[in-house]
């Protein structure tokens, strides 16, 4: 019988031959010129996801620091 991770290997070695089989090459992909490509458009975002964004980044940071600082037991010094 086949382990989970028999399984999973299974299935992620096939799509990984789908995805080889039926891919398109990069000189296939067409592109429309842009009218200017020295220029950046500015995509003004809601201020909303602007404090989202910063918010959960400042949460993940909070999380690797007490990972890294805290989490694991002091040692013992003799």
């Amino acid at each position: 019988m086949l382990n989970q991770r028999q399984i999973l290997g299974s299935l992620g070695s096939l799509g990984i031959m789908l995805g080889i089989a039926s891919g398109v090459r990069a000189n296939q992909i067409s592109i429309p010129p842009a009218k200017s490509t020295a220029e950046f458009r500015h995509i003004e975002q809601p201020f909303s996801l602007k404090i989202g964004v910063t918010a959960g980044g400042l949460t993940l940071i909070g999380l690797e620091l007490w990972w890294f600082l805290f989490s694991k037991k002091q040692a013992k010094t003799r």
